[in-house]
């Protein structure tokens, strides 16, 4: 007797419930902020520069009182946009010299990439949060049955959600005075961001917030 395998939708794989007004909400109801982070040349600084970065790093480690995640991805580096932009260009050259130069130059920056593997690196961190057991939509439902509506639910949201913001504050102020410049992913970016992780043979742009 053939036994068909058992196949389980992706889905039931990911952890994420859904993403909401740039917040992950997952299967057992925590919610998690993700802040794109920018890169710090560390050895090029000087000694006394690198001393204060250190310090101000110990500063808001001891701060927090809650864990942090630091993701850290690596892609291959897409040229395609910055080629249809000189494309673009090479057709607005009037002058016989400035179109060859052109063309010499995307050609140039072609083989290059072909031949050499330059990576982009993304820097996130992923700042969690749970809400206690007596606040969460099922635990309602067991004690008040489905008494709990729209309005309750969207409540607990932002209540939760408010617990979250004081953290990416904490966060954000403490890695800004380390020189990190930071920014908060929205939706769309959160989209992006899981999109690529689940395709990581998909070749596209690195991810932009507004």
């Amino acid at each position: 007797m053939d036994s068909k395998p058992n196949s389980k939708p992706t889905q039931a794989f990911v952890p994420i419930k859904e993403i909401r007004d740039g917040i992950l909400v997952l299967k057992d109801n925590s919610m998690r902020a993700i802040l794109l982070a920018s890169s710090l040349n560390f050895a090029l600084k000087s000694v006394d520069e690198q001393q204060s970065i250190l310090f101000q790093f110990q500063n808001f480690l001891n701060s927090i009182n809650f864990s942090v995640q630091i993701y850290t991805q690596s892609r291959r580096l897409d040229i395609r946009p910055y080629i249809a932009l000189l494309e673009e260009r090479l057709k607005d050259q009037t002058g016989d010299l400035m179109k060859m130069q052109t063309r010499e130059y995307i050609d140039f920056i072609k083989s290059f990439t072909e031949s050499t593997n330059i990576m982009t690196k993304s820097f996130f961190v992923v700042i969690p949060y749970s809400p206690s057991l007596a606040n969460t939509t099922n635990v309602k439902k067991a004690f008040f049955g489905n008494k709990t509506n729209i309005s309750d639910e969207k409540s607990t949201f932002e209540e939760n959600r408010s617990q979250l913001q004081q953290r990416i504050e904490v966060v954000e102020q403490g890695l800004v005075r380390c020189g990190i410049r930071i920014a908060e992913l929205g939706t769309e970016e959160l989209i992006e961001l899981f999109y690529k992780i689940f395709n990581p043979g998909d070749v596209e742009k690195p991810i932009h917030v507004s």
